[in-house]
């Protein structure tokens, strides 16, 4: 049965933007490191873009007020934490280095965003499950000699059973979970910890008294469907079971549903584009549900003053048409990538890598074609 699996690696490096900052200007990893804005003393307007682990430790998170950060874990005087605003060409220099390292023992490849990566070895290791423990301790060691970078690995027999593993030992851990591991590993599991089951959907679950993961293998595909719908139902029972995708693709699909917005004047108060951004989000998903797709790109657009343009993109391991997952992920790409200091001409969100039923592929492009 192990033999004629897949053997997909997901890769993520560690706390990647406070990791570059660290080692760029050689801060003590021990003490609390935030990026983002300005928080002038605790009465900053913007956001958290991200921090080290020092700095979680006091419950900082990305997307928070950089006043509330402030408040938590005050810098000088007041306080030892470092506050900086981010080095995006530090962030993308240190990304190429690690993908074109990863990349090598690779029969398929694809960069998730600029901290992940998948890579489908099969048959570099030759289908044995040792050799690619092992490929990932080489591919560990490589990127921490050569660039300095901490990384976690999952390896499994597809994408989100990969994407679960490399959250297992982190900081800088190895997972791995065999074909005939499955039902071991998710026995007693929460629900949170699968990609794509968020709050709104866990305390439904928790309300139903259903923690972990084989509470709800246990309850049957139709019992659940009953309190869930069918169709998270059927995709839980496929995560289950092993049966979700392993195709690992370098190309991203052309096809996407997109929305956004131009202000009226120049925004440089960052939340309030941040709540414009998760509301154009939350209309974009309504479109793929309505026309029956789901995605696995979530993609940011940002236009400054001057018309100077960048887009931002994140995939997730399975395709998905939930608020949640996708408001949480353009939520955390616009803290991460925004360039404070700057007014915001316009914002816009993309879903792509499209997953359409054939009956719906000619309404799908006419929708796209006339976007």
């Amino acid at each position: 049965m192990v033999n004629d699996s897949r053997i997909i690696i997901h890769c993520d490096l560690d706390a990647f933007y406070a990791a570059v900052e660290t080692l760029h200007h050689g801060f003590d990893e021990a003490i609390p490191l935030i990026i983002g804005s300005d928080p002038e003393n605790g009465r900053g307007r913007g956001i958290v873009s991200t921090c080290n682990y020092a700095a979680r430790k006091f419950g900082i998170r990305s997307a928070m007020a950089i006043s509330e950060a402030w408040r938590r874990c005050p810098g000088a005087p007041y306080g030892s934490a470092i506050y900086i605003r981010g080095s995006r060409g530090l962030y993308s220099r240190a990304s190429r280095k690690v993908m074109k390292i990863l990349k090598q023992p690779a029969e398929f490849f694809e960069q998730a965003s600029i901290d992940e990566a998948y890579l489908d070895v099969t048959e570099f290791v030759n289908q044995d499950w040792d050799a690619a423990l092992a490929l990932c301790r080489n591919l560990q060691d490589e990127v921490l000699e050569s660039i300095g970078l901490s990384a976690s690995f999952g390896i499994a027999p597809n994408r989100i059973l990969a994407k679960m593993a490399s959250e297992i030992n982190k900081p800088r851990g190895i997972f791995r979970i065999l074909p005939d591991e499955l039902g071991e590993f998710f026995e007693g599991r929460d629900i949170r910890e699968v990609p794509g089951i968020g709050k709104k959907r866990a305390t439904q679950l928790y309300e139903w008294g259903i923690s972990t993961i084989d509470e709800l293998h246990t309850y049957g595909e139709l019992s659940l469907s009953r309190i869930t719908g069918e169709r998270f139902a059927a995709w839980i029972t496929r995560v289950y079971e092993g049966r979700t995708s392993s195709e690992i693709s370098p190309l991203r699909s052309r096809k996407s549903i997109g929305k956004e917005t131009t202000f009226n004047y120049d925004r440089d108060n960052y939340q309030e584009v941040l709540e414009n951004l998760l509301s154009i989000v939350r209309r974009v998903m309504k479109s793929a549900r309505e026309i029956g797709v789901s995605g696995r790109l979530a993609e940011v657009k940002i236009r400054y003053t001057g018309f100077e343009t960048h887009t931002h993109g994140r995939s997730i391991p399975v395709a998905m048409n939930d608020d949640e997952v996708f408001t949480s992920l353009a939520e955390k790409l616009f803290a991460n990538n925004v360039q404070t200091g700057k007014k915001i001409r316009l914002i816009g969100f993309r879903l792509g890598q499209l997953d359409t039923p054939t009956s719906k592929q000619t309404r799908l492009m006419s929708i796209i074609e006339e976007e």
